[in-house]
């Protein structure tokens, strides 16, 4: 999914979409499981609306996500990957030291080289 909008309303909108249709649902499935009318959801969607905190709550869960998730920013593939390599060797470092973490880096990075040399 790629978003390149940078507002809430934008992202929100997005997200709902892309969920709805993950689920198969149409934008009339989506408002009938979460109790609320169709225009709305079709308002929501082209970022004209913005609901509350309970109808938020309500989509996810007609959605089987998370409501925080409904404002996730997508990252790409490589971004995902690049992050959780951060993150990991952060806590590696903040677990056992400098040094091991370097080590282990190291040898993230090259799996990821080899990685990348098997899939194309």
């Amino acid at each position: 999914m790629e978003i390149a909008e940078t507002n809430i309303r934008d992202i929100l909108a997005g997200n709902i979409k892309e969920n709805r249709r993950k689920c198969g649902f149409s934008q009339e499935k989506l408002a009938e499981k979460a109790g609320i009318s169709t225009p709305f959801i079709a308002m929501i969607e082209v970022s004209r609306k913005f609901p509350t905190p309970d109808v938020l709550d309500r989509i996810a869960g007609a959605l089987n996500i998370k409501t925080h998730q409904l404002f996730t920013v997508p990252v790409s593939p490589e971004e995902a990957m690049e992050q959780l390599r951060r993150d990991i060797v952060n806590e590696i470092k903040q677990t056992v030291g400098e040094s091991v973490a370097e080590a282990v880096k190291e040898a993230f990075e090259d799996h990821c080289k080899a990685c990348q040399g098997i899939s194309k």
